[in-house]
């Protein structure tokens, strides 16, 4: 079975969305081709699109952007429907990997929706999603085994995912958060990561705090 892992990160490189595709990638990798397309670098090619509509399976990996998917990746779908609909010969499934910077997973729930209705508009089979909260997070968890720890959740989610892949068949969609405590992850972000990026930008503390 030929499988497309597709990166929809617009991050060069060291995204959330590439720490969780290589964490199926061993799940999945028995008895199958892998094929790896990241589209944060260049517009895919007519080679690659033409690959995309011989596959048996497509992963998309992204990150959610304003409760949506990023604009290159929307771009490259609208592309995709178009190949789909003239060049695809056989039943083909479709998986999604998205994660969010809120802790909840379920903030992910409208841009899942809005690949399963491209997967209609495509004519493809969706077959299953597992959607993470607490994305940022996922980077600082590298050495964490997947199945233990934080990662505990995403295990479960990731091993329900692949058995669907390697059966080309549909699941219900999975929506988890890290198995770490809110507040202490809601603190550890605020004063690690979200304010030290902000003043990384410019921003000083009043206009961090500032209200609309």
């Amino acid at each position: 079975m030929k499988i497309a892992l597709i990166n929809g990160s617009p991050k060069p490189s060291k995204s959330n969305s590439e720490f969780m595709l290589q964490k199926l990638e061993p799940l999945i990798l028995t008895g199958n081709e892998i094929f790896h397309y990241q589209l944060n670098r260049k517009p895919l090619s007519e080679v690659q699109y033409c690959e995309l509509c011989r596959m048996d399976a497509l992963v998309f990996a992204f990150p959610l952007y304003i409760d949506a998917i990023p604009s290159h990746l929307f771009r490259m779908l609208v592309e995709l429907e178009k190949r789909m609909k003239a060049e695809r010969k056989k039943d083909i499934f479709v998986y999604a990997l998205i994660n969010n910077g809120f802790f909840e997973g379920k903030q992910n729930c409208v841009a899942l929706e809005i690949l399963q209705n491209w997967c209609l508009r495509s004519d493809l089979r969706f077959g299953q999603g597992v959607c993470h909260g607490a994305g940022e997070m996922i980077g600082s968890l590298q050495q964490v085994p997947l199945g233990h720890g934080p990662l505990k959740n995403l295990g479960a989610a990731m091993n329900s995912l692949a058995d669907n892949i390697q059966s080309r068949s549909c699941g219900e969609s999975l929506f988890i958060s890290p198995n770490f405590p809110r507040f202490v992850w809601r603190f550890t972000a605020t004063h690690t990561f979200w304010n030290a990026t902000a003043k990384k930008n410019g921003l000083k503390t009043y206009e961090i705090l500032r209200r609309l």
